[in-house]
């Protein structure tokens, strides 16, 4: 892209009002409680953006704004930490793995991997923010988040393919659209 995306003024509007659309997606999930997991998934997608049309640094400059200020003022703690831990980076984190790593198997393990790491550590740290006790997650004998996590992978490899779907619609129809004008 030339001409004025590449002016250093371009890049911070761009970036601000990006950043300002996730942590409004961050500030909603206090008033539409189902939003604690969707939220942070559509302002996760939004990153990708950034992350196109100016590099990963711009992306990873947005994803800090974005975590300092939801942390703040958004009053969803749940889906600040789910943003912050597992889909706020990831957009920035999903190029390099498919671009460097050829194999779709091993691409998708490392994916996976990187997904269930957050998870469980979101898991304890939530644990330790909110004193919840662990035997509070046994409901008839089932672990409880033993479940979420399956249940969480899948939802995850849908959120991948989401965003991949979403990458190719923003190149092929929106980028001309939003930027072929100037």
């Amino acid at each position: 892209m030339r001409g004025i995306t590449g002016k250093p003024s371009f890049k911070i509007a761009l970036s601000a009002v990006i950043a300002a659309l996730e942590v409004v997606f961050l500030m909603l999930t206090g008033i539409i409680p189902v939003g604690t997991y969707a939220f942070p998934c559509f302002a996760g997608a939004l990153t990708i953006v950034i992350m196109l049309e100016f590099g990963w640094k711009w992306a990873l400059g947005v994803f800090g704004v974005v975590s300092v200020l939801a942390a703040l003022f958004a009053a969803d703690k749940e889906a600040v930490l789910y943003f912050i831990a597992i889909f706020g980076y990831y957009p920035i984190v999903k190029n390099p793995i498919e671009r460097f790593i050829k194999s779709k198997a091993v691409q998708y393990v490392v994916k996976l991997a990187v997904f269930n790491a957050a998870a469980v550590a979101s898991f304890f740290i939530a644990i330790s923010l909110l004193s919840v006790k662990a035997e509070e997650f046994t409901l008839f004998g089932i672990y409880l988040p033993a479940v979420f996590l399956l249940f969480g992978n899948l939802l995850f490899l849908l959120y991948d393919l989401a965003l991949t779907l979403f990458v190719g619609t923003y190149v092929r129809n929106l980028r001309q659209k939003l930027f072929g004008r100037l």
